[in-house]
Protein backbone atom coordinates (compact mmCIF):
# COMPACT_ATOMS: atom_id res chain seq x y z
CA UNK A 1 0.00 0.00 0.00
CA UNK A 2 1.56 3.29 -1.12
CA UNK A 3 1.21 6.17 1.37
CA UNK A 4 2.21 9.71 0.45
CA UNK A 5 3.19 11.99 3.34
CA UNK A 6 3.06 15.80 3.11
CA UNK A 7 4.71 18.39 5.34
CA UNK A 8 3.52 21.78 4.12
CA UNK A 9 5.08 25.02 5.35
CA UNK A 10 4.46 28.66 4.57
CA UNK A 11 6.65 28.56 1.46
CA UNK A 12 7.69 24.92 1.11
CA UNK A 13 6.15 21.50 0.52
CA UNK A 14 8.08 18.41 1.60
CA UNK A 15 6.82 14.93 0.76
CA UNK A 16 7.79 11.26 0.96
CA UNK A 17 6.22 8.18 -0.60
CA UNK A 18 6.32 4.93 1.39
CA UNK A 19 5.32 1.38 0.60
CA UNK A 20 3.56 0.15 3.72
CA UNK A 21 3.68 -1.84 5.90
CA UNK A 22 7.20 -2.73 4.75
CA UNK A 23 8.14 0.94 5.29
CA UNK A 24 10.17 1.11 2.08
CA UNK A 25 10.94 4.68 1.02
CA UNK A 26 10.01 4.97 -2.66
CA UNK A 27 10.58 8.69 -3.13
CA UNK A 28 11.30 11.94 -1.32
CA UNK A 29 10.98 15.43 -2.62
CA UNK A 30 10.43 19.08 -1.91
CA UNK A 31 9.18 22.29 -3.41
CA UNK A 32 10.87 25.40 -2.01
CA UNK A 33 10.27 29.14 -2.21
CA UNK A 34 6.63 28.80 -3.28
CA UNK A 35 5.29 32.17 -4.38
CA UNK A 36 8.57 33.37 -5.87
CA UNK A 37 10.24 33.40 -9.28
CA UNK A 38 13.24 31.55 -7.80
CA UNK A 39 11.26 28.48 -6.75
CA UNK A 40 12.93 25.08 -6.82
CA UNK A 41 11.58 21.53 -6.84
CA UNK A 42 13.37 18.20 -6.56
CA UNK A 43 12.51 14.51 -6.34
CA UNK A 44 14.82 11.62 -5.51
CA UNK A 45 13.94 7.96 -6.11
CA UNK A 46 15.94 4.77 -6.63
CA UNK A 47 15.43 5.40 -10.36
CA UNK A 48 17.10 8.80 -10.32
CA UNK A 49 16.60 12.49 -9.58
CA UNK A 50 14.35 15.17 -11.01
CA UNK A 51 14.98 18.89 -10.54
CA UNK A 52 12.77 21.75 -11.69
CA UNK A 53 13.65 25.44 -11.58
CA UNK A 54 10.70 27.66 -12.47
CA UNK A 55 8.37 30.21 -10.89
CA UNK A 56 5.79 28.53 -8.65
CA UNK A 57 3.11 31.06 -7.85
CA UNK A 58 1.11 29.25 -5.18
CA UNK A 59 0.19 25.91 -3.64
CA UNK A 60 -1.91 24.68 -6.59
CA UNK A 61 1.10 25.31 -8.85
CA UNK A 62 3.34 23.53 -6.32
CA UNK A 63 1.14 20.44 -6.27
CA UNK A 64 1.04 20.48 -10.07
CA UNK A 65 4.84 20.28 -10.06
CA UNK A 66 4.71 17.44 -7.50
CA UNK A 67 2.32 15.53 -9.77
CA UNK A 68 4.67 16.04 -12.69
CA UNK A 69 7.65 14.71 -10.72
CA UNK A 70 5.79 11.72 -9.28
CA UNK A 71 4.73 10.66 -12.79
CA UNK A 72 8.04 11.47 -14.48
CA UNK A 73 8.64 8.70 -17.08
CA UNK A 74 12.28 8.21 -16.10
CA UNK A 75 12.60 8.96 -12.38
CA UNK A 76 9.00 8.97 -11.13
CA UNK A 77 8.06 6.33 -8.53
CA UNK A 78 4.55 5.72 -9.92
CA UNK A 79 2.86 5.46 -13.30
CA UNK A 80 -0.57 6.59 -12.13
CA UNK A 81 -1.87 8.66 -9.21
CA UNK A 82 -4.27 5.81 -8.49
CA UNK A 83 -1.32 3.85 -7.07
CA UNK A 84 -1.36 6.15 -4.04
CA UNK A 85 -3.92 4.74 -1.60
CA UNK A 86 -3.70 7.27 1.25
CA UNK A 87 -2.14 10.60 2.19
CA UNK A 88 -0.82 11.61 5.60
CA UNK A 89 -0.38 15.24 6.59
CA UNK A 90 1.67 16.90 9.32
CA UNK A 91 -0.48 19.47 11.12
CA UNK A 92 1.38 21.59 13.63
CA UNK A 93 -1.35 22.55 16.11
CA UNK A 94 -4.29 20.48 17.29
CA UNK A 95 -4.93 22.46 20.48
CA UNK A 96 -7.04 20.45 22.96
CA UNK A 97 -9.32 19.06 20.28
CA UNK A 98 -7.05 16.45 18.71
CA UNK A 99 -5.09 14.05 20.88
CA UNK A 100 -4.01 11.70 18.11
CA UNK A 101 -3.83 11.17 14.37
CA UNK A 102 -7.28 11.24 12.77
CA UNK A 103 -8.97 10.62 9.44
CA UNK A 104 -9.81 13.91 7.78
CA UNK A 105 -13.41 14.98 7.28
CA UNK A 106 -15.20 18.34 7.17
CA UNK A 107 -15.41 18.52 10.96
CA UNK A 108 -11.69 17.94 11.39
CA UNK A 109 -10.86 20.54 8.76
CA UNK A 110 -13.02 23.03 10.64
CA UNK A 111 -11.15 22.13 13.83
CA UNK A 112 -7.79 22.82 12.18
CA UNK A 113 -9.08 26.17 10.96
CA UNK A 114 -10.46 27.02 14.39
CA UNK A 115 -6.94 27.13 15.87
CA UNK A 116 -5.33 29.17 13.10
CA UNK A 117 -4.61 31.94 15.61
CA UNK A 118 -2.53 29.56 17.75
CA UNK A 119 -0.30 28.65 14.79
CA UNK A 120 -0.80 31.35 12.15
CA UNK A 121 2.36 30.45 10.21
CA UNK A 122 1.73 26.71 10.16
CA UNK A 123 -1.90 25.59 10.32
CA UNK A 124 -3.11 27.61 7.29
CA UNK A 125 -0.57 26.04 4.88
CA UNK A 126 -1.16 22.65 6.55
CA UNK A 127 -4.86 22.90 5.70
CA UNK A 128 -4.13 24.20 2.20
CA UNK A 129 -1.95 21.14 1.61
CA UNK A 130 -4.78 18.87 2.71
CA UNK A 131 -7.21 20.49 0.31
CA UNK A 132 -4.75 20.31 -2.59
CA UNK A 133 -4.08 16.63 -1.91
CA UNK A 134 -7.83 15.98 -1.91
CA UNK A 135 -8.12 17.67 -5.30
CA UNK A 136 -5.16 15.76 -6.70
CA UNK A 137 -5.98 12.27 -5.44
CA UNK A 138 -9.75 12.36 -5.19
CA UNK A 139 -11.62 10.09 -2.81
CA UNK A 140 -8.76 8.34 -1.01
CA UNK A 141 -8.22 8.42 2.77
CA UNK A 142 -6.49 11.53 4.11
CA UNK A 143 -5.06 11.51 7.64
CA UNK A 144 -3.97 14.44 9.84
CA UNK A 145 -1.10 13.82 12.26
CA UNK A 146 -0.80 16.57 14.85
CA UNK A 147 2.55 17.77 16.17
CA UNK A 148 0.92 18.52 19.52
CA UNK A 149 -0.84 15.16 19.92
CA UNK A 150 1.93 13.20 21.66
CA UNK A 151 1.97 15.81 24.42
CA UNK A 152 -1.75 15.45 25.21
CA UNK A 153 -0.77 13.13 28.07
CA UNK A 154 0.93 15.97 29.95
CA UNK A 155 -0.84 16.43 33.31
CA UNK A 156 -2.56 19.68 34.23
CA UNK A 157 0.11 20.52 36.79
CA UNK A 158 2.59 20.70 33.91
CA UNK A 159 0.48 22.24 31.16
CA UNK A 160 -1.21 25.03 33.13
CA UNK A 161 0.40 28.44 33.50
CA UNK A 162 -0.01 30.38 36.77
CA UNK A 163 -2.33 32.89 35.12
CA UNK A 164 -5.95 33.90 35.80
CA UNK A 165 -8.34 31.01 35.18
CA UNK A 166 -10.17 33.00 32.51
CA UNK A 167 -7.16 32.88 30.19
CA UNK A 168 -7.34 29.10 30.14
CA UNK A 169 -11.11 28.60 30.09
CA UNK A 170 -11.82 31.27 27.45
CA UNK A 171 -8.62 31.48 25.41
CA UNK A 172 -7.04 28.05 26.06
CA UNK A 173 -3.72 29.57 27.13
CA UNK A 174 -1.72 26.53 28.26
CA UNK A 175 1.32 24.45 27.35
CA UNK A 176 0.77 22.35 24.23
CA UNK A 177 4.28 21.38 23.16
CA UNK A 178 5.52 20.62 19.65
CA UNK A 179 7.83 18.25 17.75
CA UNK A 180 5.45 15.56 18.99
CA UNK A 181 5.87 13.26 15.99
CA UNK A 182 9.65 13.34 16.47
CA UNK A 183 9.57 12.79 20.24
CA UNK A 184 7.14 9.90 19.79
CA UNK A 185 9.16 8.29 17.00
CA UNK A 186 12.46 8.30 18.90
CA UNK A 187 10.75 7.19 22.11
CA UNK A 188 9.40 4.10 20.35
CA UNK A 189 12.77 3.41 18.75
CA UNK A 190 14.50 3.82 22.11
CA UNK A 191 12.18 1.25 23.70
CA UNK A 192 13.17 -1.26 21.03
CA UNK A 193 16.88 -0.55 21.54
CA UNK A 194 16.50 -0.96 25.30
CA UNK A 195 14.52 -4.17 24.87
CA UNK A 196 11.54 -2.74 26.74
CA UNK A 197 7.84 -2.39 25.99
CA UNK A 198 7.03 1.03 24.54
CA UNK A 199 5.01 1.85 27.66
CA UNK A 200 7.72 0.73 30.08
CA UNK A 201 10.45 3.31 29.39
CA UNK A 202 11.37 6.57 31.09
CA UNK A 203 13.24 8.87 28.72
CA UNK A 204 14.44 12.40 28.20
CA UNK A 205 14.26 13.10 24.46
CA UNK A 206 16.16 16.06 23.03
CA UNK A 207 15.07 17.24 19.56
CA UNK A 208 17.82 19.70 18.68
CA UNK A 209 17.78 21.64 15.43
CA UNK A 210 17.11 25.21 14.39
CA UNK A 211 13.94 24.64 16.40
CA UNK A 212 14.66 22.73 19.61
CA UNK A 213 12.62 21.09 22.35
CA UNK A 214 13.03 18.53 25.08
CA UNK A 215 10.47 16.14 26.57
CA UNK A 216 10.14 14.08 29.73
CA UNK A 217 8.61 10.69 28.93
CA UNK A 218 7.30 8.44 31.71
CA UNK A 219 6.11 4.93 30.83
CA UNK A 220 6.15 5.89 27.15
CA UNK A 221 3.93 8.97 27.61
CA UNK A 222 4.96 12.61 27.47
CA UNK A 223 4.57 14.20 30.91
CA UNK A 224 6.34 17.50 30.25
CA UNK A 225 7.96 19.37 27.38
CA UNK A 226 9.81 22.64 26.94
CA UNK A 227 7.74 24.36 24.24
CA UNK A 228 4.52 25.95 25.40
CA UNK A 229 1.52 27.71 23.88
CA UNK A 230 3.82 28.42 20.93
CA UNK A 231 7.20 27.02 19.82
CA UNK A 232 8.91 30.08 21.36
CA UNK A 233 9.18 28.83 24.94
CA UNK A 234 11.91 26.58 26.29
CA UNK A 235 15.38 25.96 24.91
CA UNK A 236 17.55 28.51 23.14
CA UNK A 237 17.10 27.89 19.40
CA UNK A 238 18.58 29.07 16.13
CA UNK A 239 16.70 32.37 16.06
CA UNK A 240 14.21 31.99 18.96
CA UNK A 241 14.97 33.25 22.45
CA UNK A 242 13.43 30.41 24.43
CA UNK A 243 12.68 31.07 28.12
CA UNK A 244 12.94 34.67 29.34
CA UNK A 245 11.52 36.98 31.97
CA UNK A 246 8.17 38.24 30.55
CA UNK A 247 8.88 41.55 32.26
CA UNK A 248 11.48 42.16 29.55
CA UNK A 249 8.65 42.63 27.06
CA UNK A 250 6.97 45.33 29.17
CA UNK A 251 10.32 47.05 29.64
CA UNK A 252 11.06 47.06 25.92
CA UNK A 253 7.51 48.16 25.11
CA UNK A 254 8.10 51.25 27.23
CA UNK A 255 11.30 51.78 25.25
CA UNK A 256 9.28 51.97 22.03
CA UNK A 257 9.10 48.36 20.80
CA UNK A 258 5.62 47.46 19.54
CA UNK A 259 4.15 43.95 19.55
CA UNK A 260 5.12 43.20 15.94
CA UNK A 261 8.75 44.21 16.47
CA UNK A 262 8.93 42.19 19.71
CA UNK A 263 7.45 39.16 17.93
CA UNK A 264 9.99 39.45 15.13
CA UNK A 265 12.87 39.94 17.54
CA UNK A 266 12.04 36.96 19.77
CA UNK A 267 11.28 34.57 16.90
CA UNK A 268 13.70 35.60 14.16
CA UNK A 269 16.52 37.69 15.65
CA UNK A 270 17.30 36.01 18.97
CA UNK A 271 18.70 32.64 20.05
CA UNK A 272 22.07 31.63 18.65
CA UNK A 273 21.86 34.38 16.04
CA UNK A 274 21.07 37.08 18.56
CA UNK A 275 23.84 36.16 21.01
CA UNK A 276 26.52 35.50 18.40
CA UNK A 277 25.57 38.35 16.10
CA UNK A 278 26.66 36.24 13.14
CA UNK A 279 24.88 32.90 12.64
CA UNK A 280 22.11 30.60 13.79
CA UNK A 281 24.04 27.49 12.65
CA UNK A 282 25.95 25.53 15.30
CA UNK A 283 28.49 24.39 12.70
CA UNK A 284 29.35 27.96 11.75
CA UNK A 285 29.55 29.01 15.38
CA UNK A 286 31.88 26.16 16.29
CA UNK A 287 34.27 27.24 13.54
CA UNK A 288 34.10 30.84 14.71
CA UNK A 289 34.57 29.83 18.35
CA UNK A 290 37.63 27.76 17.43
CA UNK A 291 38.98 30.90 15.75
CA UNK A 292 38.59 32.93 18.93
CA UNK A 293 35.15 34.49 18.45
CA UNK A 294 33.98 35.09 22.03
CA UNK A 295 30.36 35.81 21.10
CA UNK A 296 30.11 32.59 19.11
CA UNK A 297 31.53 30.68 22.09
CA UNK A 298 29.04 32.31 24.43
CA UNK A 299 26.12 31.41 22.14
CA UNK A 300 27.19 27.75 22.12
CA UNK A 301 27.66 27.72 25.89
CA UNK A 302 24.22 29.23 26.54
CA UNK A 303 22.61 26.75 24.13
CA UNK A 304 24.23 23.79 25.94
CA UNK A 305 23.61 25.19 29.42
CA UNK A 306 19.88 25.59 28.84
CA UNK A 307 19.58 21.98 27.65
CA UNK A 308 21.60 20.70 30.60
CA UNK A 309 19.34 22.61 32.97
CA UNK A 310 16.22 21.04 31.45
CA UNK A 311 17.78 17.57 31.62
CA UNK A 312 18.36 18.09 35.35
CA UNK A 313 14.80 19.28 35.86
CA UNK A 314 13.32 16.35 33.95
CA UNK A 315 15.46 13.87 35.87
CA UNK A 316 13.75 15.20 38.98
CA UNK A 317 10.32 14.91 37.32
CA UNK A 318 10.89 11.31 36.21
CA UNK A 319 12.90 10.04 39.21
CA UNK A 320 14.10 7.07 37.08
CA UNK A 321 15.65 7.69 33.67
CA UNK A 322 16.48 4.78 31.36
CA UNK A 323 18.07 6.87 28.62
CA UNK A 324 18.68 10.32 27.23
CA UNK A 325 17.96 10.48 23.51
CA UNK A 326 19.45 12.96 21.04
CA UNK A 327 17.77 13.59 17.69
CA UNK A 328 17.33 16.37 15.12
CA UNK A 329 20.07 17.93 13.00
CA UNK A 330 22.21 19.07 15.93
CA UNK A 331 21.32 16.17 18.22
CA UNK A 332 22.21 13.56 15.61
CA UNK A 333 25.31 15.18 14.15
CA UNK A 334 26.72 17.56 16.77
CA UNK A 335 29.26 15.47 18.69
CA UNK A 336 30.93 18.53 20.19
CA UNK A 337 27.59 19.95 21.32
CA UNK A 338 26.56 16.65 22.91
CA UNK A 339 29.87 16.70 24.80
CA UNK A 340 29.15 20.23 26.05
CA UNK A 341 25.64 19.29 27.19
CA UNK A 342 26.57 16.11 29.06
CA UNK A 343 29.85 17.19 30.64
CA UNK A 344 30.14 16.98 34.43
CA UNK A 345 27.01 14.89 34.92
CA UNK A 346 28.77 11.81 36.30
CA UNK A 347 27.22 12.31 39.75
CA UNK A 348 23.81 12.06 38.06
CA UNK A 349 24.81 8.78 36.44
CA UNK A 350 25.54 10.13 32.95
CA UNK A 351 29.02 9.46 31.58
CA UNK A 352 29.81 9.92 27.90
CA UNK A 353 32.22 7.70 25.96
CA UNK A 354 34.12 10.31 23.92
CA UNK A 355 35.19 7.85 21.23
CA UNK A 356 31.66 6.53 20.70
CA UNK A 357 30.33 10.08 20.72
CA UNK A 358 32.77 11.15 18.01
CA UNK A 359 32.03 8.26 15.65
CA UNK A 360 28.24 8.36 16.02
CA UNK A 361 27.44 11.20 13.64
CA UNK A 362 24.07 10.86 11.94
CA UNK A 363 23.81 7.17 12.81
CA UNK A 364 21.87 5.33 15.49
CA UNK A 365 23.78 4.02 18.47
CA UNK A 366 24.71 4.19 22.15
CA UNK A 367 27.40 6.65 23.21
CA UNK A 368 27.52 6.25 26.99
CA UNK A 369 30.55 4.83 28.81
CA UNK A 370 30.38 1.34 30.31
CA UNK A 371 30.28 2.95 33.77
CA UNK A 372 27.30 5.18 32.94
CA UNK A 373 24.14 4.31 34.85
CA UNK A 374 21.94 6.04 32.26
CA UNK A 375 22.20 5.20 28.58
CA UNK A 376 22.72 7.92 25.98
CA UNK A 377 21.24 7.18 22.56
CA UNK A 378 21.55 8.79 19.14
CA UNK A 379 18.38 8.09 17.14
CA UNK A 380 17.84 9.84 13.79
CA UNK A 381 14.27 11.08 13.71
CA UNK A 382 11.87 10.23 10.91
CA UNK A 383 8.67 12.20 11.35
CA UNK A 384 7.47 11.29 7.87
CA UNK A 385 7.71 7.58 8.63
CA UNK A 386 5.82 8.14 11.89
CA UNK A 387 3.06 9.86 9.88
CA UNK A 388 3.07 7.03 7.32
CA UNK A 389 2.68 4.48 10.12
CA UNK A 390 -0.29 6.30 11.62
CA UNK A 391 -1.85 6.81 8.19
CA UNK A 392 -1.51 3.13 7.32
CA UNK A 393 -2.87 2.09 10.71
CA UNK A 394 -5.96 4.28 10.29
CA UNK A 395 -6.69 3.35 6.67
CA UNK A 396 -5.52 -0.23 6.09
Amino acid sequence: MKVLVFNCGSSSIKFKLFDMPEENLLAEGLVERVGTTSAFAALKTPRGKTEINQPIADYPAGFSVIKKMLLHPESGPIQSLSEVKACGHRVVHGAESFGGSMSIDDELEAGIEAVFELAPLHNPPNLTGIKQAQLMFGDIPQVACFDTAFHHSIPEVAYRYALPEKLYTEYKVRRYGFHGMSHQFVARQAAQILGKHKYAVNLITCHLGNGASIAAIRDGHSVDTSMGLTPLEGLVMGTRSGDLDPGILFYLNRKGYDTDSLDTMLNKQSGLLGVSGSSNDVRDLELKADGGDARAQLALDIFAYRIKKYIGAYMAVLNRVDAIVFTGGIGENGAAMRQRILSNLDQQGIILDERKNDIHVGVQGEIQASTSRIKVLIIPTNEELAIARDTFKLTK
